[in-house]
């Protein structure tokens, strides 16, 4: 039989790991590059740019189309591979504190 309040326990340890989890993803990071490594651009697991590397050779008038454009596309790439790393996190950190309930997805609790 489906025990409620074990279910509801459950869900409000899974709410303080995720909570705990969520503290220390300011201090994860992930890289993107474009531009072969002319561009480089850090964000933090709050979803903030932190840091923008550029070769100088990129720092002319002229280059300034470009620039954007790679500036763009590495923070993207950044954007795409730290969102990897906090689902990881999370998963990590709940892993078999939930029942599996089918057609239940969970995975959105975690933005």
């Amino acid at each position: 039989m489906f025990d409620f309040m074990n279910m509801m326990n459950k869900v409000k340890e899974v709410q303080a790991k995720v909570k705990e989890v969520q503290g220390r993803l300011v201090h994860l990071t992930a890289e993107g590059e474009a531009g072969a490594g002319m561009v480089k651009v850090t964000v933090n697991g709050d979803r903030k740019v932190v840091k923008i590397d550029m070769d100088e050779s990129l720092i002319t008038p002229q280059d300034k189309e470009m620039l954007s454009d790679l500036i763009v596309a590495a923070t993207n790439i950044a954007m795409e591979q730290i969102e990897g790393k906090i689902k990881e996190e999370m998963k990590l950190a709940t892993e078999g504190m939930m029942p599996n309930i089918p057609g239940m997805d969970l995975g959105g609790m975690f933005r």
